[in-house]
């Protein structure tokens, strides 16, 4: 398992140093060399252009930007350094509603706490080994929210009310 991840690069954003630190240990433990570690939202969007990270943990809740702010600047600001960056929200926040709106401001994979390796290991597998295509329409940029496809659909759209502005990337 150490040697498959070396090479990949992590930013992790959590305000909280002990989580932090939790999630840089079982990062290392997976054998991934190159993990950046910042507090705010505001740094780990500058930060990115720095790095270059492969992909993002975010926790929930942060300072001033929380990190569904985060992550729709990463999916839609201008100066983006990365819109496709790959985010796995890690979170305490486990409701359906703040789910959903994880999922709707497009982060690609959602982490509950207490955090338990074997499962952060799922979810880097599944943006490795499972990566979604990227959607863009009107209201929405990020990964299809979309985790299986019906083999009995036919058609360009999912819905009968889609408009043809929406497009996969």
């Amino acid at each position: 398992m150490s040697g498959s991840f070396d090479r990949i690069r992590v930013l992790i954003v959590e305000d909280n140093a002990h989580m932090s630190t939790i999630l840089r240990t079982i990062l290392q433990g997976f054998g991934v060399r190159t993990i950046v570690e910042v507090r705010d939202a505001a740094d780990a969007f500058e930060t990115m252009r720095d790095v270059n990270p492969d992909f993002a943990l975010v926790d929930y809740m942060l300072g001033d930007l929380n990190g569904l702010e985060f992550t729709r600047l990463v999916r839609t600001a201008s100066d983006s350094a990365n819109k496709y960056l790959p985010i796995i929200m890690v979170t305490g926040h486990t409701d359906r509603s703040k789910v959903l709106e994880a999922i709707n401001a497009g982060v690609n994979e959602y982490l509950a706490k207490p955090v338990r390796p074997v499962d952060l290991y799922h979810r880097i597998s599944a943006l490795i080994e499972r990566p979604r295509r990227f959607v863009k329409a009107s209201t929405y940029f990020g990964p299809d929210r979309r985790r299986r496809q019906d083999p009995r659909y036919r058609g360009p759209w999912r819905r009968s009310t889609d408009k043809e502005d929406s497009e996969a990337c």
